[in-house]
């Protein structure tokens, strides 16, 4: 049974304009936000996705800086690649250095963020000396580093000398060379995740740390108990950026050693750089990066669920 409405009675109200209009509101703020993010998607395209496919076709080919014609050669590069000697002792140097490296810049910056954050006096004159280094181009570390490792007059070798021990060849020393790299890079890099630790550590409430000093905690236990679990977001990032950055070593390595000696020191990068810019080879240098950039995926996946199943 239908009912009509009486004559004379008000109409149904209708929808607002605002209302009706929502829908073509909508696709006009979204072409507008669209060509708002245009040009980031033009750089985007043009400096990064372009240059993978290029980067990545060229490995399925011998291109070459010589004048000559370029071939397809499918996996030849990567079947090569593998089999490559240098390829792993390189990436096994490249190893050795994030693992020696990355430990030492977790636990100094550490140390050093919590020396600052006890209230030693100065405060601001520590937080300089601590970040400063990072300031400093790669140019001016590896030559300041250069100096202190000189084996007549480098202040390494005059100190062991001054305590009656033998001088040591810090960058003509297979055995030495590595460790000298990585001092000069926990030295020069350690500010930056000082900085993060003290941005953490000022952060933090007190009221835990208050609450077991009344429970008689000692300083030490209320260190281990009470703070430092609460620093473990924060490890977790320095960590997973310190191993990040320590894999794609080149920049202190190829200036300070070269490589050298022997091979001993050098990185993946850096043969990935010898082979296509001074063996001309850039196909066969594409494969052997692409092999690198796919490890340093699989590095980050692991590191994500490792620290996601601990946090």
């Amino acid at each position: 049974m239908t009912t009509t409405a009486p004559a004379g009675a008000a109409a149904p109200p209708q929808p607002p304009a605002a209302t009706t209009n929502a829908p073509r509101r909508r696709r006009s703020l979204t072409r507008g936000g669209g060509l708002f993010v245009l040009p980031f998607l033009v750089v985007f395209a043009l400096f990064l996705v372009w240059p993978v496919v290029q980067g990545l076709w060229m490995s399925l080919t011998d291109a070459s800086l010589s004048l000559r014609g370029t071939e397809f050669v499918g996996f030849a590069n990567y079947t090569e690649a593998f089999g490559d000697p240098d390829v792993w002792s390189s990436l096994g140097n490249t190893v050795l250095f994030t693992v020696i490296s990355c430990v030492p810049l977790v636990l100094v910056a550490l140390g050093m963020a919590l020396l600052v954050h006890s209230g030693l006096a100065g405060q601001w004159v520590w937080r300089l000396a601590y970040f400063a280094p990072y300031l400093l181009p790669v140019t001016v570390v590896t030559l300041i580093w250069t100096w202190l490792y000189q084996p007549d007059i480098g202040l390494g070798n005059q100190l062991l000398t001054s305590l009656g021990m033998e001088p040591v060849g810090w960058l003509s020393d297979e055995s030495v060379a590595m460790w000298s790299v990585a001092a000069l890079t926990v030295w020069w890099t350690v500010g930056f995740n000082f900085l993060l630790y003290l941005a953490a550590l000022q952060s933090l409430p007190t009221t835990y740390d208050e609450a077991a000093a009344l429970d008689g905690a000692g300083a030490w236990r209320r260190l281990w108990s009470v703070t430092l679990p609460q620093l473990r977001h924060t490890t977790v990032l320095v960590a997973m950026l310190q191993v990040l950055a320590s894999l794609k070593v080149f920049d202190q390595i190829y200036i300070l050693t070269k490589g050298g000696p022997n091979g001993s020191t050098r990185p993946i990068l850096e043969y990935v750089y010898d082979v296509g810019f001074t063996g001309y080879r850039l196909g066969y240098a594409s494969a052997v990066s692409y092999i690198f950039f796919a490890i340093v995926i699989v590095v980050s996946v692991l590191q994500l669920r490792f620290f996601r199943q601990e946090g």
